[in-house]
């Protein structure tokens, strides 16, 4: 019998792609990890005193960001256990979103409840907020909601930068938004 070999398609430049990276299910007080690569393997990071909401991988890929219903982040490392790097309390209240800025070096994180002093809130959206996202480019950020409303802010100042609201089209609730790779267009996801 014939040991099994896998295959990696070759780009253009004759090098290797990137791992498949890993998705996350989050259920209960875990953060469960699947690996596409590996179908029967799943890691569990089980450290959260309340029930997960979102999970994502840093953009250099060694560190986790989870956030659960009290309000807490935890930021894990993906090698070694799971070692706990960080844990911040974010929000008063449920964590429905996260994303790590393309430098790692920030995160943004939206939900119920009011930000903690050590964190800058982006007001302007008058019903909950459903999914916020840096730009590609790390300049610009980016937040939908069930009111109906985009508002686009200065990454580094969270100084507003531009609106759109139902009267540009939205007719009703928001619930994620993405950004185009070169950070100058955004397509949104709503129900009408």
């Amino acid at each position: 019998m014939r040991p099994f070999h896998r295959t990696w398609p070759w780009d253009s430049n004759l090098r290797r792609p990137p791992k498949p990276t890993p998705s996350f299910t989050c259920n209960a007080r875990s953060v469960f990890i699947r690996y596409l690569d590996r179908p029967l393997h799943v890691a569990v990071y089980g450290e959260h005193s309340y029930p997960v909401t979102v999970a994502r991988y840093s953009p250099n890929g060694e560190w986790i960001a989870s956030a659960d219903v009290s309000g807490v982040i935890r930021i894990w490392g993906t090698h070694n256990d799971f070692v706990l790097k960080n844990e911040f309390k974010v929000l008063s209240g449920r964590i429905d979103d996260l994303q790590w800025s393309p430098d790692g070096m920030r995160i943004v994180a939206c939900g119920d409840g009011k930000g903690k002093s050590f964190v800058r809130a982006f007001m302007g959206h008058s019903n909950f907020v459903n999914c916020i996202r840096f730009s590609p480019d790390g300049s610009k950020l980016i937040s939908v909601s069930s009111d109906k409303k985009v508002i686009i802010y200065d990454a580094k100042t969270g100084e507003t930068k531009g609106t759109f609201s139902s009267e540009d089209g939205h007719t009703g609730s928001i619930y994620a938004v993405s950004w185009s790779g070169d950070s100058k267009h955004v397509s949104t996801l709503l129900s009408i």
